[in-house]
C-alpha cells in the first residue's frame, strides 16, 4: 500500500494521485502516518458522493475503530485533526446546523466592503516594508503576512498574536511531531480571547459568536474560531501564492488577464481547479458497511477527500490544459453541508490583496528561474516554500515608510474612497485608461479591469 507521506507523497502528489488512480479506480487504500489504514476518493463524482451524504460519510470521528480501539491516542500527529471536539465540523444533522449558522451568520456580520478595506491597509503596510529594497519573496513577506492580518483583526485580537500563531497553524496541519503543541498554543491562545470577550465583548467575530442566538459555549465559542482561523488562514496563503506564481511563469495565464478575456476572480477560479490552496481533506468515517466506486468500505473506515485528485479526474476533465473561466464546480472547498466555511473571506482576502499588489507593483517578475522555486508538501497541502521578486521601486507620493506611524493594530478603518483609479493616479499607480467609463458603485468592476490591463501588460512586457 502506498503512503500519503514521505519521500513518494512528497516529491510529486499529484503523480501518486495517478499511479493509485490507475492502480484502484476512483477510490484508494491508502496509508496515513503511523501507517494507518483508510481510503482516499479520487474521482470527482465521488468525492461529491462522500461530502453530500452525511447519513453514510459521518464527519464524526467517534464513529472512527482507529479511534475506538485506541491506536490514536492524544499524541499522535492525527490527533488534533480528528479528535472529535464540539464544533460543526465534527457535527452532522440539526446539531451541525445550529453550530454551523452561529458561524456563519457572526462571520456574515462583517460585509465584504468592510472586510476589502482591512486587506487593502494591510497589504499597503506589507508593500511599504519592502517597496525601496525593489525586491522581495511574495511568499514570506507577503501572502504567509496577509490573511491572518486580517482574522486577527475580524477576531478582535491584537497584531501581536500574528506571527506565532501563523507558525502553530502551519504545523499543525502538517501532521507533525509537533502538531499537538502548536494545536495546544492556538487552542490557549483563543481561550484568553473568549474570555476577554466574555467581560468586554466588542464588534468582532468572537463577540458576535457569544451573543448568538444559539447560546454557544465557551468551549464552542473558541473551536469555531479555531476552525475559522485554520481553514480560512493556510487556503488563503497557498491561493495567494499559487495565483502569484502562475501569473509570473504561466504566460497563458497571464496574457488572458492583460488582455482583458477574463477576470481576477475567474482566474482564481482556475487556480482553485488546477492547484487547489489544500490537496486533501480529512475526514469522513462511515456509519456503515457501503460500497464506493466498487471498493467494500466497512463501519468505521476513514475516507479521506482528494480535492486535488478530484480536481484533475480526467472523468471531467479530458483535457487539462483547456481553461475553466468562471466555473466553480471544483473541490478546492469541499462540498455539500460541511463546504469550507472560510471560501468567501478567502476569496475576498485573495481578490483584494492581489490587486493591491499589482497596482502598487506594475512590474513585478521572478527574481529565479522557474524550475529553481521550490515547494513544501504536507499530508493536506502542497506549498510554495518562497516566491522571490524584483520589481522598480515606486516613488513614493504622500504615503509614509512603514513604521513612521507605528502599527495599525486597532486604529480605524480608513473611509471608503469614492473613486478608487483617483487615488490610485496620485500614488502612482496604473489608472484609468484614457476614455474609460468611471468606477460605478462600490464594485469598480471596468475601472479595476483598466487598471489589470495596464498593469500586466507592463509584466508581459517586463517594464
Amino acid at each position: 500500500m502506498r503512503r500519503l507521506f514521505g519521500p513518494e507523497a512528497e516529491a510529486d502528489p499529484m503523480a501518486l494521485y495517478e499511479k493509485l488512480r490507475a492502480e484502484h479506480g476512483p477510490v484508494a487504500p491508502v496509508l496515513l502516518p503511523g501507517d494507518v489504514r483508510v481510503w482516499l476518493v479520487l474521482g470527482h463524482r465521488e468525492n461529491l458522493e462522500v461530502a453530500r451524504t452525511p447519513s453514510l460519510f459521518s464527519r464524526d470521528s467517534r464513529h472512527w475503530h482507529a479511534m475506538r480501539e485506541g491506536r490514536i491516542g492524544p499524541d499522535h500527529p492525527l490527533a488534533p485533526l480528528t479528535t472529535w471536539q464540539p464544533l460543526c465540523v465534527f457535527a452532522d444533522g440539526m446539531e451541525h446546523r445550529r453550530l454551523r449558522q452561529a458561524l456563519t451568520e457572526s462571520l456574515s456580520r462583517f460585509e465584504s466592503r468592510g472586510i476589502r478595506r482591512y486587506v487593502i491597509r494591510f497589504t499597503h503596510q506589507l508593500i511599504d516594508g519592502f517597496q525601496d529594497t525593489g525586491q522581495a519573496d511574495l511568499v514570506g513577506q507577503f501572502a504567509d503576512q496577509l490573511p491572518l492580518r486580517v482574522i486577527t483583526q475580524l477576531f478582535g485580537m491584537e497584531e501581536e498574536y500574528g506571527p506565532r500563531l501563523v507558525e502553530a497553524a502551519k504545523d499543525m496541519i502538517k501532521g507533525t511531531e509537533t502538531a499537538v503543541a502548536s494545536n495546544d498554543f492556538i487552542t490557549e491562545t483563543l481561550q484568553r480571547l473568549v474570555e476577554h470577550k466574555r467581560a468586554s465583548p466588542g464588534h468582532d467575530v468572537a463577540s458576535k459568536l457569544l451573543e448568538h442566538p444559539a447560546r454557544l459555549t465557551d468551549d464552542e465559542v473558541r473551536e469555531h474560531l479555531r476552525v475559522t482561523l485554520v481553514s480560512a488562514n493556510e487556503p488563503t496563503v497557498n491561493l495567494i501564492a499559487n495565483t502569484l506564481r502562475m501569473l509570473l511563469t504561466d504566460r497563458r495565464f497571464r496574457a488572458t488577464l492583460a488582455g482583458g478575456h477574463t477576470t481576477l476572480p475567474d482566474a482564481l477560479e482556475q487556480v482553485l481547479w488546477d492547484e487547489p490552496p489544500m490537496t486533501t481533506n480529512i475526514g469522513r468515517w462511515a456509519t456503515g458497511d457501503t460500497q464506493l466506486a466498487g471498493q467494500q468500505i466497512k463501519a468505521g473506515d476513514m475516507l479521506v477527500l482528494g480535492l486535488a485528485a478530484g480536481n484533475a479526474d480526467p472523468a471531467v476533465r479530458p483535457n487539462r490544459s483547456v481553461p475553466l473561466h468562471g466555473n466553480r464546480s471544483h473541490l478546492a472547498f469541499s462540498a455539500g453541508p460541511h463546504e469550507c466555511p472560510g471560501r468567501d473571506l478567502g476569496r475576498a482576502i485573495a481578490d483584494t490583496g492581489i490587486d493591491t499588489l499589482l497596482s502598487r507593483l506594475p512590474d513585478l517578475r521572478l527574481a529565479v528561474a522557474e524550475q529553481d522555486l521550490q515547494w513544501d508538501t504536507a499530508l493536506m497541502s502542497r506549498r510554495l516554500v518562497s516566491l522571490p521578486t524584483s520589481f522598480t521601486p515606486p516613488r513614493r507620493v504622500g504615503r509614509p515608510k512603514a513604521g513612521e506611524n507605528g502599527s495599525a493594530t486597532r486604529q480605524p478603518l480608513p473611509p471608503p474612497v469614492s473613486q478608487p483609479h483617483q487615488e490610485a493616479t496620485q500614488q502612482g499607480w496604473p489608472s484609468v485608461a484614457p476614455g474609460a467609463a468611471a468606477e460605478p458603485g462600490p464594485s469598480g468592476k471596468p475601472a479595476r479591469a483598466a487598471r489589470w490591463a495596464a498593469a500586466l501588460r507592463r509584466v508581459r512586457s517586463g517594464r
